[in-house]
């Protein structure tokens, strides 16, 4: 049960620079390694993994230490009735009516200022000048908070995310973390009382006026929602839009079908969901002892489930190190709901309730983007390198593109 030798570390450099050779060893050699250093068992194989969300021997205990210090208790430690009723509150805003006529503008809106600010230059940063800036942006408007504000947003996510990876335990991004919790709340708590007194067309009014079989939810409930929305949207969004990007420029016949058939933005978003998910880790909780390959993880122990590894599992998936929009083995029309079979977004009672809102941000963001910028292309000598651990994806995505011209930003306009 012990890690073979030749398998790095995942706190280890060689780990952060190549994490798909270390996962291939591992479901291999090594399906379940207990980790000292996180005091965790890894899960590196598909079908694990899969049985860690889908299984209640697994439960979300851990986010309890995990998650908790940063957002305050979530819809994501709750079970039974209580998250049945919590999911219900929030899920409407995600989906349906709700998504499509009062958020749909508001993504596409966000997605044409951002393009705005650099059509016209003929070069872009699709990272630091969209991605990053796009998930936040949307967010942010969907719950009508100031837009002057966006910058304490992208920060405070940026230190929660960076408190959900700190695998190390370095003390100041613990710090950090634990105090994003509570400017976030003084920041909250006031537009909250104000929105009840004087709702607004905005998730945040909807948030505060929803009510499913009497119950409503508090001050504190809405102000943890709206913190991993910020949070857990932003950043697994902005990877998104930036690997899929960097996966399709790294494969130009596949860019090409895309931009000559929209209707494959899906395909190629539910692939880079597989192929290069923005997170790579999620933690579950054993409740009690577990038989799976390689051993015993015992009641009571914290399970890392490495997605990457997973979704990249030569037993689930042909060529599974392959970028390919056309594989028979991922099935797009349910790539975005809790029968995926990719695991990206979770699977079970668990699975990401805003997963259709990313998927209408990614869609909207890629369309306007092959839109508006027709020749699309790396900067020479660029090759897009991956960074991260627990979330990851490309740390910049120079490119280059014909500039519009004013004439024709004025007339669109």
């Amino acid at each position: 049960m012990d890690s073979a030798p030749q398998v790095p570390d995942i706190l280890s450099p060689a780990f952060a620079a190549d994490p798909y050779s270390a996962y291939r060893l591992m479901r291999e050699h090594a399906p379940l390694i207990r980790h000292e250093a996180t005091g965790s068992y890894l899960l590196s194989r598909y079908a694990d993994v899969e049985r860690a969300f889908k299984d209640p021997v697994f439960t979300t205990d851990n986010y309890g230490w995990q998650v908790e210090p940063v957002h305050g208790r979530t819809i994501l430690q709750l079970s039974g009735r209580e998250h049945a009723v919590r999911r219900a509150l929030v899920a409407p805003a995600f989906r349906g009516v709700d998504l499509r006529e009062r958020f749909l503008p508001v993504i596409e809106r966000n997605a044409r200022e951002l393009l705005d600010g650099f059509r016209e230059d003929g070069e872009a940063d699709l990272v630091g000048q969209f991605a990053t800036r796009f998930p936040v942006g949307v967010i942010a408007d969907m719950l009508g908070l100031d837009r002057a504000d966006h910058a304490r947003f992208h920060g405070w996510y940026t230190s929660v995310i960076a408190f959900l990876g700190n695998l190390s335990g370095d003390p100041e991004v613990t710090a950090a973390g634990e105090r994003t919790r509570v400017e976030f709340a003084e920041y909250l708590f006031p537009v909250i009382a104000a929105r009840r007194e004087n709702p607004g067309d905005d998730l945040l009014s909807a948030l505060c006026a929803a009510e499913v079989d009497g119950t409503r939810m508090s001050d504190e409930d809405i102000k943890a929602f709206c913190s991993l929305l910020l949070a857990a949207g932003g950043e697994t969004t902005d990877k998104a839009v930036a690997s899929l990007f960097a996966n399709l420029l790294a494969h130009p016949e596949q860019l090409a079908a895309v931009r000559a058939d929209r209707t494959l933005v899906d395909r190629a978003f539910a692939e880079t969901l597989r192929y290069t998910p923005p997170v790579h880790m999620i933690m579950r909780q054993t409740a009690a002892d577990v038989d799976i390959a390689g051993g015993t993880i015992p009641g009571g122990s914290t399970v890392t489930c490495l997605i990457g590894a997973a979704n990249r599992d030569a037993d689930r998936y042909a060529h599974p190190d392959t970028f390919d929009i056309f594989r028979d083995d991922l099935t797009t029309t349910r790539a975005f709901s809790a029968a995926a079979d990719h695991l990206a977004f979770a699977l079970g009672r668990h699975f990401c309730v805003g997963a259709l809102l990313a998927r209408a941000e990614v869609e909207t963001g890629v369309n306007l983007l092959l839109d508006a910028l027709p020749d699309l292309r790396l900067a020479p000598g660029h090759t897009p390198q991956e960074r991260g651990v627990f979330t990851r994806g490309p740390a910049r995505l120079p490119v280059r593109f014909t500039p519009a011209s004013r004439s024709a930003r004025t007339a669109r306009e």
